[in-house]
């Protein structure tokens, strides 16, 4: 028998508030769910794996602002 996280373990791994999860799981936006009867319970490997595909960022590169690229524009304009 597997074993099983419930809302507030989850919301802890992850560390977001109980009430976000919540809310991304009615949008149908975060981890993966099972329902057993009424409650809400979460595979653990089902959230490593939305977790490992959530995009990346840091390159490490300076990101280019959109008011440097405005400037630019109303420059050169």
């Amino acid at each position: 028998m597997e074993s099983l996280l419930n809302e507030t373990q989850v919301s802890e791994k992850i560390q977001v508030s109980l009430a976000c999860l919540r809310r991304w799981r009615v949008r149908g936006e975060g981890p993966p769910y099972v329902k057993v009867g009424p409650l809400v319970r979460y595979r653990p490997e089902a959230i490593t794996e939305w977790i490992e595909a959530l995009p990346a960022g840091g390159n490490g590169r300076r990101p280019v602002g959109r008011a440097d690229s405005r400037r630019r524009m109303a420059l050169s304009a």
